[in-house]
């Protein structure tokens, strides 16, 4: 499994050939997740019966052999999330575990099918929070529904004594208390003077690197709004010295380490709430003021030949619309068909997938937000 970003799926998208794309929604706990390993191995029959009539058995099977292989994978199935998506294609095998619910798909094409990715990446209601202490830090991504911890590479530093080595304080005094859930309780420091200056000194260095570190490794990549959860007194110092765009000015006044994750959801979509109504808003209002001036429409046909010529400023998708067919890429002609052929995919995916790759904006949004009932709504360049 791979930590989902816009690189990756960009990745995917440029994969030729044909293209093996299933999704199923999957549970977190026993018993529910009993049944998800043979819900994804009838999953897997959907694509064979789609592949078998067009392909060689002995082709199909060769193509479907990491499907079952995963399905096989006992320790695998113990530890799903809400959501699964699996691509297949040659020597391609990508598996995403995914903290939200996905629609159930199985779909051979001539490319794969990424909108339930593209919409987890570009859903406005994501965000990132970072929990910091005095001596280490931990990162979290969640939505308005979920929120987990991310799984840190092994080697990657999230202590004060990995991420400021030498520049560490030699006779770093003996904390008795960095915990709590409020201002009450502060880091009680034995040593006074020239020691507590030093000390002070460590925590500055040591939120200096963490903003740079968490900015250029996991905020600009992802481009997610970033939440500060940390004990009252530790706002303003990283506050101060972060240079992160995407840093949130109001954060969550407590350690995350002493509440439950269903508490710290609480608390941070407390603060993301107001900012995921504005954005809403403001792509609403893009858009009709655009179709007000004739530089915007909801037309399938109509989008797909902007796209073609490079013309789409921006384009808002709706979450679980399908709409089976072919797009050819260089003049944004459309054919609709049965989604059952192997060589058929979503037209709003190819949509998406064609509109970013010249540039513009791309958001999949819950079809309650959507400006329009076509499933589609573009803004144009001219």
């Amino acid at each position: 499994m791979k930590y989902l970003s816009k690189e990756l799926l960009t990745t995917l998208d440029a994969v030729e050939g044909l293209c093996l794309s299933l999704y199923m929604t999957t549970h977190r706990t026993h018993p529910d997740n009993q049944q998800d390993p043979i819900r994804f191995k009838n999953k897997v029959k959907e694509l064979e019966a789609s592949l078998l009539q067009h392909y060689p058995v002995v082709a199909v099977n060769e193509l479907l052999q990491p499907f079952h292989r995963l399905a096989a994978d006992f320790k695998f199935w113990e530890h799903t999330l809400e959501g699964l998506a699996v691509l297949g294609a040659g020597e391609v095998f990508q598996v995403f575990t995914l903290p939200v619910q996905v629609p159930d798909l199985a779909i051979a094409a001539n490319s794969f099918h990424t909108k339930p990715l593209r919409k987890y990446l570009q859903s406005v209601d994501r965000f990132q929070v970072l929990g910091l202490s005095l001596h280490h830090f931990n990162l979290y991504e969640g939505n308005r529904h979920l929120i987990d911890e991310i799984e840190l590479p092994d080697a990657f530093p999230n202590t004060i004594k990995e991420v400021l080595g030498d520049e560490l304080t030699e006779e770093h005094l003996t904390v008795a208390s960095y915990g709590g859930s409020g201002g009450n309780k502060g880091n009680m420091v034995h040593g006074h003077g020239s020691r507590k200056d030093e000390l002070d000194k460590d925590a500055e260095r040591f939120f200096r690197a963490v903003a740079k570190l968490v900015d250029e490794q996991f905020s600009k990549p992802s481009g997610l709004p970033l939440i500060l959860a940390a004990l009252p007194e530790h706002h303003h110092l990283f506050q101060s010295v972060s240079k992160n765009r995407l840093l949130v000015a109001r954060g969550v006044t407590v350690n995350p380490s002493s509440v439950t994750d269903r508490e710290l959801l609480i608390r941070t979509w407390e603060v993301m709430e107001s900012e995921y109504r504005k954005k809403i808003e403001g792509l609403r209002e893009e858009y009709s003021l655009a179709a007000s001036k004739r530089l915007g429409t909801d037309q399938l046909e109509a989008v797909a030949k902007a796209a073609a010529e490079g013309r789409v400023s921006s384009l808002l998708i709706e979450a679980g619309r399908l709409i089976p067919g072919k797009l050819n890429v260089a003049d944004g002609t459309i054919k609709k068909e049965m989604l059952e052929n192997p060589e058929v995919d979503d037209l709003l995916d190819d949509l998406s997938v064609l509109a970013e790759s010249t540039g513009a904006h791309v958001v999949v949004i819950p079809a309650e937000d959507m400006p329009t009932q076509t499933g589609l709504a573009a803004t144009f360049r001219y």
